[in-house]
């Protein structure tokens, strides 16, 4: 399922390998170039997480702190997930379609790994 998604907020939900309650994250969509160029560059954090698409790979040269990226295949299914301190360059990954980032040590504590299949609902503006 390929998607094309607008800038702007959204929620991250992402199911519980226990068959409890899926976990929901605020997002940010990063889909323009412009908006997959900045990034996370010049803050000092995140709250949930940020989406950004089409990517297969990221850096952080420029960043404030250290991230957890998940790579993420054309059907939301996480390929990967790792730690990246600021100065690094991400290798690209085979297959990814979608890269999300988060504050270091935020996805493990939402369970996020390999195999989860995640769902991304924009928040629709306000019709009128």
């Amino acid at each position: 399922m390929t998607r094309r998604w607008r800038d702007g907020p959204g929620s991250l939900v992402i199911p519980r390998d226990d068959g409890g309650t899926a976990v929901t994250v605020p997002l940010e969509i990063a889909a323009s170039y412009r908006a997959r160029t900045r990034g996370l560059l010049g803050r000092d954090t995140v709250e949930g997480a940020m989406l950004l698409s089409p990517a297969g790979s990221v850096h952080t040269f420029g960043m404030r702190f250290a991230i957890d990226v998940a790579y993420l295949d054309r059907r939301l299914t996480v390929r990967a997930v790792r730690t990246m301190v600021p100065g690094r360059l991400g290798l690209p990954r085979l297959r990814s379609r979608h890269v999300l980032e988060a504050a270091a040590g935020a996805m493990a504590g939402w369970g996020l790994r390999p195999g989860a299949r995640l769902t991304v609902e924009p928040v629709q503006p306000p019709q009128g």
